[in-house]
């Protein structure tokens, strides 16, 4: 452990030679980020690194001040003893995985990533590595995502169906990445707003400032007074259903974008009338493609099942282990 680049450590990843963490779970010195999900993103870090097109979402997320040094995509800059390249991740916009050269060798940790086109950031960039830390969130042989057409176009039946029902849609996706991802798919096929939660507003914004195509959308808290939303698109985060917001939308059709829609009864388990499978993570056969790509000879799962995945590639004759970060936290690192 001790010849690692990485260790487990304050939640996160330890890089001693280049004294940073990567998306560390609690305030360090110095935090090089891979994009802005809450998860991964934390407020209270000394210094920030990160790329150039995630840098609005970043702050929006951690606050905007001049702790944040952005670099651009393939950009090599030095931290300590080490060489930091971050290269694209697919995940969201901006999202990246980091590339780490030093004496030691050369890792490469994902971050979340995911390998399906997606018209609101750029697509995965594979860079061989001696070391891939990889996650796992959807890291099963179950995990296989369809098409993204095919699901974009059971979202726009489902608003189509609504309409002719006069019944306002309620689509609970993810505030950041999730739901621009499917307003641009969307926006593709039809010219009609969409209204959205007030907790999407600054995320939407940021996409827009960064030059996404994004369609028309109108706030729900900016609605004239007895406004039915009938037949209308609603997109909200998950922590809005069930809450008093949602008592303006009556008689509703609820639906959800996830790709843990993919396990059958989660819709019905959640409380939602139609689930759509579609996720910002690479998917079982996507992480086992990327462990190829990477050429990596030795392979550390993060995040989610990643026992499964450590299991296959071993069988495979690879060199490889799971690393359980919140322990590393729990256990007072």
């Amino acid at each position: 452990m001790a010849s690692d680049v990485l260790v487990p450590s304050a939640g996160g990843l330890y890089c001693a030679a280049g004294n940073f963490w990567i998306d560390p779970l609690k305030p360090v010195e110095r935090a090089v980020i891979t994009h802005a999900h809450a998860d991964h993103a934390r407020a209270g870090a000394g210094e920030y690194h990160s790329t150039r097109a995630g840098l609005p979402a970043l702050k929006a997320r951690v606050g905007a001040d001049d702790r944040h040094q952005s670099h651009e995509y393939g950009e090599v800059f030095e931290l300590g003893d080490t060489r930091v390249t971050l290269f694209p991740a697919g995940h969201i916009l901006g999202s990246a995985w980091v590339k780490i050269e030093s004496d030691a060798g050369v890792w490469g940790v994902s971050g979340d990533f995911k390998r399906a086109l997606d018209p609101t950031c750029e697509a995965f960039h594979s860079n061989p590595c001696d070391v891939w830390v990889t996650e796992c969130t959807f890291g099963l042989p179950v995990y296989r995502w369809p098409d993204t057409a095919i699901v974009i176009e059971q979202i726009q039946r489902w608003w189509d169906d609504c309409r002719d029902r006069a019944v306002p849609a309620v689509l609970f996706c993810y505030a950041l990445g999730k739901a621009q991802r499917v307003m641009a798919e969307l926006a593709q096929r039809t010219d009609r707003a969409i209204w959205l939660h007030g907790a999407m507003r600054p995320l939407v914004d940021a996409y827009r400032e960064a030059g996404v195509d994004l369609p028309d959308t109108r706030m729900v808290s900016e609605a004239e007074k007895g406004e039915r939303f009938q037949g209308d698109l609603i997109l909200a985060p998950p922590s809005a259903a069930g809450s008093p917001w949602m008592r303006r939308f009556k008689n509703h059709s609820s639906g959800f974008v996830s790709g843990w829609m993919r396990i059958r009864g989660n819709r019905r388990r959640r409380g939602y009338d139609r689930g759509f499978i579609l996720s910002d993570h690479a998917d079982w056969p996507a992480l086992i493609e990327t462990v190829e790509d990477m050429q990596a000879s030795r392979v550390i799962t993060i995040h989610g099942n990643g026992e499964a995945l450590s299991g296959y590639l071993k069988a495979q004759g690879l060199d490889s282990e799971r690393w359980n970060l919140r322990a590393s936290l729990s256990d007072g690192a």
